[in-house]
């Protein structure tokens, strides 16, 4: 049993951690690729513990609330998408939520209000549409804080990146290209790390939807480096949620 603290630096939503910067915690745990499943909201600047099970899988409990489980997993997506740095640059001026608009401007990910070096700051915006289905893209350029003590930035910290693009790419119609504003949160993430870049290395997300079935939206993001090396990818569950539950007061 390992003792996990999600610091309030690492919120999503005001008052619980960021999913995917929670489920990078837990799949530390996990050789290889990891499927990660949000159970409850994770509670900030709470002691949660990381237990593995009978079955190979893993927990984050709260007390007796199961948080979060974790399981290895294949991950392996059909198509995978990149750009180049200029173009992710470009994209961000086309991002679908303006700031002033943001339903979550505090997330340490995507949130407008969060300064630079402290939230990751990643806005993906439409990049066009590719293989009959709309893109988007990111830049991001990880600061120092986010190192590990091996000197390359944390892999919580690249499920992070791959997080939030992943839940705007499920507010992207297929069909239409049009971008609707229902609040989401995420419900399971699954990701595998090809290898982690260092503090100030300029990289590249990529995300596209791939289906939407009732309240649960899908989609798929790609992490590289500004040589087109393969970092990461990932794949993301969302849940279409009323707005008082997106903020934890429902």
């Amino acid at each position: 049993m390992t003792e996990i603290i999600i610091d309030k630096r690492f919120c999503g939503p005001p008052n619980s951690g960021n999913g995917g910067y929670v489920c990078g915690r837990l799949a530390q745990h996990i050789p290889g690729g990891a499927e990660v499943t949000l159970r409850a909201p994770p509670p900030l600047d709470t002691p949660l513990d990381a237990v593995a099970t009978d079955d190979g899988t893993w927990e984050l409990r709260d007390g007796a609330k199961v948080v979060a489980t974790g399981r290895a997993a294949r991950v392996e997506l059909a198509r995978v998408e990149t750009t180049s740095f200029e173009q992710a640059c470009a994209a961000e001026l086309l991002t679908p939520v303006k700031p002033h608009e943001h339903p979550l401007p505090t997330c340490f990910v995507c949130g407008p209000a969060r300064a630079k070096g402290d939230g990751l700051r990643i806005f993906a915006g439409s990049l066009g549409r590719h293989a009959h289905a709309p893109v988007l893209a990111a830049s991001w350029t990880p600061d120092p804080n986010l190192a590990a003590e091996d000197g390359f930035v944390a892999p919580e910290f690249l499920w992070s990146a791959l997080d939030c693009p992943t839940g705007f790419a499920c507010n992207c119609d297929p069909q239409s290209d049009s971008y609707d504003k229902t609040p989401l949160l995420l419900g399971r993430m699954s990701a595998r790390i090809e290898a982690r870049p260092s503090p100030g290395d300029r990289c590249i997300i990529t995300a596209w939807p791939t289906g939407r079935d009732g309240r649960k939206r899908s989609a798929e993001a790609a992490l590289h480096d500004e040589s087109g090396k393969l970092l990461a990818v990932a794949r993301s569950t969302w849940i279409a949620v009323e707005r008082e539950i997106q903020l934890g007061r429902g």
